[in-house]
Parts: C-alpha cells; sequence; structure tokens
C-alpha cells in the first residue's frame, strides 16, 4: 500500500517531523511531498481536502488521514517504541485534536518558518515526489 505523507514545506517544525520519520522508516514505506507543492495541491484535491488545512496529511491506498490521526498512523508504522504512542487512539479523537491544533497553530511562531528548503541526499530524494 502506498503512503504518502503531504506537509508544509515551509514549517521547521514540520520538516524535522519528516527527518524524523526518515530516519525510523529503513524500509521507504513512506514518500512525502510538501503541501505548497503542485504534486501536494493535486493530491489534497483527490482526496477532497481543502488546500487551506492546518495539518499535515498522510494517504494511504485510498483513504487519508489529518491531524493526530495521520500522527498517530505514521508513529503505528515506523521502527522503535514510537508504535506505542498509537495506543492513544483510544483518547477520544476531538480531544487528541484540540492538542494537535494549538501546536499547529502555533508552529511558525514556536519553531519558525524556512526560507528555503535543504537538498536532501539522492538517497533520500528519491522518497520525495515531485
Amino acid at each position: 500500500m502506498e503512503r504518502i505523507i503531504l506537509f508544509d514545506g515551509e514549517c521547521n517544525l514540520c520538516d524535522q517531523s519528516v527527518q524524523f520519520i526518515i530516519k525510523r522508516d529503513p524500509d521507504g514505506v513512506f514518500t512525502f511531498a510538501s503541501l505548497q507543492s503542485d504534486i501536494g495541491k493535486m493530491l489534497l484535491n483527490k482526496c477532497n481536502v481543502s488546500s487551506e488545512i492546518d495539518s499535515f496529511v498522510l494517504i494511504e491506498g485510498e483513504r487519508y488521514y489529518v491531524k493526530s490521526s495521520a500522527a498517530l498512523r505514521v508513529c503505528k508504522n515506523i521502527t522503535g517504541a514510537w508504535k506505542l504512542l498509537y495506543a492513544l487512539v483510544v483518547i477520544p479523537k476531538p480531544l487528541r485534536d484540540f492538542f494537535y491544533g494549538m501546536i499547529a497553530k502555533n508552529r511558525y511562531k514556536w519553531f519558525g518558518k524556512k526560507d528555503q528548503c535543504l537538498l536532501p541526499s539522492p538517497d533520500v530524494r528519491k522518497r520525495f515526489l515531485s
């Protein structure tokens, strides 16, 4: 099953999160695209998700997930003890998404914004959709 993560390419926290996932995804289960890219916009449109979304998006096959649900599904599929965080899925989604939303709303203020993207190594670059 194809798993695509759409992330805010201007957000330092989002960039660090992508790097975090790459390091814990040795089999290359996830591919990535920025929300601002043409492919990101096309995938959002295909999923019928607003381009104004304030979350990263996980697309798994024909389904998509946003906010805390996306984050927890990613944790479920990376190596290490991070898989245990998936147990938080028992917390009601509105409560999980409330806390996710607080971080998302303040991510530029707390973590900053990027002026330009770093070029990944060729090995990692092939995991980014363009």
